[in-house]
């Protein structure tokens, strides 16, 4: 006799669908009227009858099959809309402001925006640039990217998008005129070059990791933006610290090179970041649910 599948309940389904929106037990409680226990006890439920784990228990980050079966329940979920309500939503262009720092913008964000477009032709994309340090953009934004630790940032809602490691680079002529091929290890190899600065990324990290015993540089050039540091760098300005995936299209070009094969985790990462309320707009949440599942953390 043929197994009969049980589809899921509707509730399974909204708590499955708020979780991955929100990314808080306490908060999809909140949304539903109901306690955080019938929440846990929804997904523990749904998970049982797909037969997958549809969350990673850390941090409610999807799996690969959450993320798939997130996509098919919010098809669900809108087809169950009232139909003039749902026609209205589709036909109406949707406006979402991001603001990010600029390198991430430029080497990240940007070349990814065209797969978002495409999934979701009925969003425009508004992006302004961040002050590095200051947090501040343009306009308001709905979406922030935000660099660093962020733990003074206590009004938002956060979770770590993507984090990375640092390592040495000057350009192919900085480091023949400097003799750097034989390794840049040492205090002193260190010494004789000129080290970039940029407070967003201290050289302290890297000095540990390597047993360097140097102070912090505090003379020299200094950027706040990772991206003119490693501008500077490719122009002969000195060595600066790269971070791996922010900076591949000046390693890719040959326009700097790595100067050590030791890299370190750094402790700054890149946060998505939002006020409380926010992902119960539908264009916010599938803008977060998208990036989380397109960059990769590691």
């Amino acid at each position: 006799m043929a197994t009969t599948y049980r589809l899921p309940t509707i509730n399974c389904l909204m708590a499955f669908e708020a979780l991955a929106r929100l990314r808080s037990v306490s908060a999809v409680a909140d949304e539903m009227n109901v306690t955080p226990s019938a929440v846990s006890h929804r997904i523990r439920k749904l998970e049982s009858e797909i037969g997958h784990p549809l969350f990673s228990r850390s941090d409610f980050r999807l799996t690969d099959v959450g993320s798939q079966y997130l996509a098919k329940v919010r098809i669900a979920i809108r087809a169950l809309e009232k139909p003039s309500e749902f026609t209205i939503q589709n036909n109406r262009k949707l406006r979402l402001k991001i603001s990010a720092p600029p390198t991430f913008s430029r080497q990240i964000l940007l070349p990814m925006l065209g797969e978002f477009q495409s999934i979701y032709p009925n969003i425009d994309i508004l992006i302004s640039v961040t002050i590095p340090f200051f947090n501040i953009s343009a306009e308001q934004a709905d979406i922030d990217v935000r660099f660093g630790t962020l733990e003074e940032e206590s009004y938002l809602q956060k979770v770590a998008l993507m984090q990375d490691r640092i390592f040495p680079v000057c350009s192919p002529a900085y480091s023949e005129a400097h003799g750097l091929s034989g390794g840049f290890n040492t205090d002193a190899a260190i010494t004789g070059c000129s080290l970039i600065r940029n407070p967003l990324e201290p050289w302290r990290t890297w000095f540990d990791f390597c047993g360097v015993s140097l102070s912090e540089p505090v003379e020299g050039w200094q950027f706040n933006d990772i991206g003119l540091s490693l501008e500077a760098a490719a122009s002969g300005y000195g060595v600066a610290l790269a971070r791996e995936k922010l900076s591949g299209p000046w390693l890719q070009s040959g326009r700097l090179i790595p100067l050590s094969p030791k890299a370190v985790t750094s402790p700054h990462q890149h946060y998505l970041c939002w006020r409380s309320g926010t992902l119960e707009r539908r264009e916010c949440a599938d803008f977060v649910e998208w990036l989380m599942a397109s960059v990769p953390f590691q």
